[in-house]
């Protein structure tokens, strides 16, 4: 057996360097050092189109594929089989893990900020799944800085020229996540695993989302908001508030999350007095009716967190909003 896979190389070997040799004559772009700088390294077989851009300190794995449009920000790092195409540009010190696919062959562009780390065969800048994309049309994401997007995730341009699908800076989206098209994404949240948002959702800041959660299209989370796991939110949720649930309820306030971003106990008590007339009143009164009651209590409007919480509340119930998720009214005995 021993002297058989020995026969075995020889006769492959010859062959495969044969191969390695007419790609490597057939453009000089896969070069290890290419025409671009001694400090940028680019592996025999990664395949690398000469009018890319590439930055100072850049290494390009084995079998990557770096297209024409794209450029890559200095000490950008692509590990093994990762791809980038289209009109893409990567900020500097972005790394993309083996399997990642950045950007398509669409018009438009995708353009992702500095230090962001994309995750093992996740697909980020693709073609989005709505029905009412016409082909030929631009469409865009745009992405901030220092984000870690994990394995698996998907992340989709915008369904149309004149809107974007946007995420911050410092955000933390673990494996098997999805951002459809238009997505707004602010700054320093975090998608456990399976977080599924629909097209056009809006995430404020410092949320924070437990595993299995899905998010039905054009719904508004606001900031310092938690969402359980296995939660389905079909309407909004207002800064500083708790859901969970399979048609997810109001739950209470985010206390451990004001706590953690640094509220003080004076703010934490105010919102969840505000929380309890609004929410937890025995009064027969609408909602519209306690939010006008709230509004004109000096001593609790007069913080700005109870007045921003009121203003979120306010702003669900806008035209063309969805309004604030569930609550349970609670009656006097």
């Amino acid at each position: 057996m021993i002297s058989l896979l020995k026969a075995r190389e020889r006769l492959l070997s010859p062959l495969l360097s044969s191969s390695i040799r007419r790609r490597l004559s057939s453009n000089p772009s896969y070069s290890c050092e290419d025409t671009r700088g001694p400090d940028v390294f680019i592996h025999p077989s990664a395949v690398v189109h000469p009018d890319a851009v590439i930055g100072k300190g850049v290494s390009v794995g084995p079998y990557c594929t770096v297209g024409s449009s794209v450029k890559l920000g200095n000490g950008c790092k692509l590990y093994p089989s990762s791809h980038i195409f289209g009109n893409t540009e990567l900020g500097e010190s972005c790394v993309l893990m083996t399997g990642a696919v950045v950007g398509d062959e669409l018009p438009g562009s995708t353009v992702i900020g500095g230090n962001n780390i994309i995750g093992h065969h996740a697909v980020v800048g693709v073609k989005c799944q709505d029905l009412k994309y016409k082909d030929g049309d631009e469409c865009f994401l745009c992405i901030g800085n220092n984000n870690e997007i994990r394995e698996f995730c998907s992340i989709h341009r915008s369904s149309k020229a004149s809107d974007k699908t946007v995420i911050g800076d410092n955000n933390l989206i673990m494996g098997s996540c999805h951002i459809a098209h238009d997505c707004k994404i602010g700054d320093r949240n975090i998608f456990a695993n399976n977080t599924l948002l629909a097209g056009h959702v809006i995430v404020e800041d410092y949320t924070h989302t437990a595993g299995a959660t899905v998010v039905h299209q054009f719904c508004h989370i606001g900031s310092f908001s938690f969402i359980g796991g296995g939660s389905v939110v079909s309407q909004d949720v207002p800064k500083y508030m708790m859901v969970t649930g399979e048609r997810a309820e109001l739950r209470g306030l985010n206390l451990e999350g004001l706590r953690r971003n640094g509220f003080t106990m004076s703010e934490m008590k105010s919102l969840r007095a505000a929380y309890r007339k609004i929410f937890m009143s025995t009064e027969t009164s609408s909602l519209e009716e306690r939010l006008t009651k709230m509004e004109h209590d000096p001593e609790l409007y007069s913080v700005p967190a109870v007045g921003a919480m009121l203003q979120s509340i306010r702003d669900s119930f806008a035209e063309g909003r969805r309004g604030i998720c569930k609550f349970r009214q609670w009656l006097g005995s």
